[in-house]
């Protein structure tokens, strides 16, 4: 016990460590946040106009978003704002658009442009060439140049239509090595290579100005606390989800989705998070693109399969897989497509979102006709409404334009918040479970010790032997098979300390048959055994009939001068099986029994072991002078 408490507080204490720190740094970010102007971020760095797809030139508000949906081209005109006179440095962030930065004259700065393969090489060429090699290096032959120099796997992998996510840090020093100065025009344009994808502007462009490592100060002041949040989710659902399954003693298949759902969820808010920036770390824009794409599409395929866990009609199930199983092929082949170079996965998404929507209309029907019969699927169907309205939204506003909110990000927020404290509620319920489960297993234990015991207790040893001695001499065979039978039934005694689960009627009738034929060479013609067997197809506890015989014989005919008689029978209603054990002995007042003081441990444990482990119920009415007649009745439905 002392070891579990520590076990238990060293637990909470490293929980309680990891908020601690989390909450800290969040802290910590906000407050130099707000009290220090380490970097600040701009829709666009430049004070002057702007022009959507060859329109109108409107003026640029650096502090507020342009709205500009489904854009092919945008150019912005204008000097540096006065802003950057504070700063150092210009991050430019982009997402899936080429741009360059010119002045006016047509210096370029910047740019971030597909290069063809002879592209490149040409202006790495030239390159090389300028820094006056030694006149015999063989690279200065351009094809020999063109034919050794490494550009590397990964360009090759580079499509002509794919900008993906790219990161570029302009500072000062460089401006004024270039001749640009506060007063100097620029002009900087915007390209969208995807004709049919519906691009926001504001998710494509993002500025901040900042001293050095702007970028990195950002990341981590935003993006760092959100990274350790979802790092922790994961967490979840590697560990806690999983192991938490198998701790309390089963593979639940639910579990294992569950956390796979979590494990996914968490990856993709870390992506969503940290976008911006992964062109820090991974140099080729295209992989960044893909990162997070292929992330949003595994967690969707994660929730397909988790609500398919949670269904239980073999039709929803099917329907489920195929509906899951057909999104795993579509996004499968848009990965095909994209390392084809016949579209890339930014391309696709469109028609992958219209499935998801699909998707997503199909599992809600399926999960409101299980609701009907299945009270999980109305827990489920609630936590998966948030995500099923953000997603036909998401589509909605792609196919219409009406906000540049991201709903999908707040569904499945709200969703996966709701949905892992319900799973955490459920741990501990069935942990509470599991705990009752080991006490009533050492309870079946001890009260199968008590029944042997009661079974094999001095006199009735003592009285079975005694009889078997005196068949010795007066009837050899019969001492012989009495021998035997009682041997048996020993056995029988024996064997249930080791079965913790139901057995078929007709081993308990053999244990019953072996018992009333000790007894009855004891009582000679006293004791009349009648079988009236009309079903056997059942199970219960094993000796949980015998008590009651017991009783019959040594309280009921046992008691009476003359005898009698004890009836087993059993018989098969609607919905339950019955086993009848009737005497026709001395009887006794049920009142006064349920009265006397006497704790009756060996009926108690009967009925406990008949209801915990068949559900079944023992009923016992008795006639002071007439007899006994104790019924036990298990429920069909429990005894598949």
């Amino acid at each position: 016990m002392r070891k579990a408490l520590q076990s238990k507080r060293w637990t909470i204490i490293s929980l309680a460590l990891v908020f601690a720190m989390l909450g800290g740094l969040i802290a910590l970010g906000a407050m130099v946040y707000y009290r220090f102007d380490f970097y600040e971020k701009k829709t666009v760095f430049l004070e002057g106009e702007y022009s959507v797809d060859d329109g109108d030139w409107l003026t640029i508000d650096p502090d507020k978003p342009i709205v500009a949906h489904d854009f092919h081209k945008v150019v912005f005109k204008g000097k540096l704002i006065s802003e950057m006179s504070f700063f150092t440095d210009i991050n430019i962030s982009t997402k899936n658009v080429w741009y360059t930065l010119k002045t006016a004259d047509g210096t370029l700065l910047a740019d971030h442009i597909y290069f063809s393969r002879e592209e490149c090489l040409d202006s790495l060429y030239d390159a090389y060439i300028s820094n006056s090699p030694e006149p015999d290096d063989p690279m200065i032959d351009k094809d020999y140049f063109f034919e050794h120099y490494p550009l590397g796997v990964s360009f090759d992998m580079d499509l002509p239509n794919t900008p993906g996510y790219c990161v570029q840090n302009l500072n000062m020093e460089y401006f004024n090595e270039m001749g640009v100065s506060m007063d100097t025009e620029l002009v900087l344009e915007l390209n969208n290579p995807y004709p049919i994808s519906r691009t926001n502007l504001s998710d494509s462009l993002e500025v901040t100005m900042s001293f050095a490592n702007g970028s990195y100060l950002q990341f981590f002041f935003e993006s760092f606390p959100w990274l350790l949040l979802f790092v922790l989710v994961c967490f979840f659902g590697v560990f806690l989800f999983p192991v938490a399954g198998f701790i309390l003693g089963k593979i639940n298949y639910k579990y294992l989705t569950f956390g796979v759902l979590c494990l996914f969820w968490g990856l993709y808010m870390i992506a969503q998070s940290v976008s911006e920036y992964m062109n820090l770390w991974f140099l080729d824009c295209s992989v960044c693109m893909m990162f997070e794409i292929l992330l949003n599409y595994f967690f969707i395929i994660s929730v397909l399969f988790y609500l398919r866990a949670n269904l239980k009609r073999p039709v929803t199930r099917i329907i489920a897989t195929v509906s899951a199983s057909v999104y795993l092929l579509i996004v499968i082949a848009a990965i095909v497509f994209h390392f084809t170079g016949i579209a890339d996965l930014y391309a696709t998404t469109p028609n992958i979102y219209i499935y998801t929507a699909i998707c997503t209309v199909i599992i809600t029907v399926l999960l409101i006709i299980e609701s009907r019969n299945n009270r999980q699927a109305v827990f489920i169907l609630a936590s998966w409404t948030p995500l099923t309205i953000s997603i036909i939204l998401d589509v909605l506003n792609r196919c219409f334009s009406f906000t540049d909110i991201h709903f999908y990000i707040f569904g499945s927020a709200i969703t996966m918040v709701y949905q892992i404290i319900r799973f955490i509620r459920d741990l501990k319920k069935q942990y509470k479970e599991a705990i009752r489960y080991q006490q009533m297993q050492n309870e079946l234990y001890e009260a199968r010790v008590a029944i042997m015991v009661s079974q094999i207790q001095p006199h009735f040893l003592y009285n079975s032997l005694s009889s078997i001695a005196m068949l010795c001499k007066i009837d050899p065979d019969t001492a012989q098979k009495a021998t035997i039978t009682f041997t048996k039934y020993l056995r029988g005694n024996m064997d249930s300390l080791k079965q913790t689960s139901p057995v078929p009627f007709a081993r308990e009738l053999d244990h019953l048959e072996k018992y009333l034929y000790i007894e009855k060479l004891r009582f000679g013609d006293k004791l009349n055994i009648i079988y009236d067997i009309q079903c056997r197809d059942f199970e219960l506890p094993l000796l949980s009939v015998q008590p009651l015989v017991e009783n019959a014989v040594k309280h009921g005919v046992g008691m009476k001068e003359e005898g009698g008689t004890v009836t087993i029978a059993t018989r098969e209603t609607e919905k339950t099986y019955e086993v009848i054990i009737s005497d026709d002995g001395v009887g006794f007042d049920t009142e006064s029994v349920k009265n006397d003081g006497r704790s009756h441990i060996g009926m108690e444990n009967t009925r406990r072991r008949l209801k915990e482990m068949c559900s079944a119920e023992v009923r016992i009415t008795s006639v002071i002078g007439e007899g006994t007649i104790a019924i036990v009745i298990i429920p069909k439905e429990n005894n598949k």
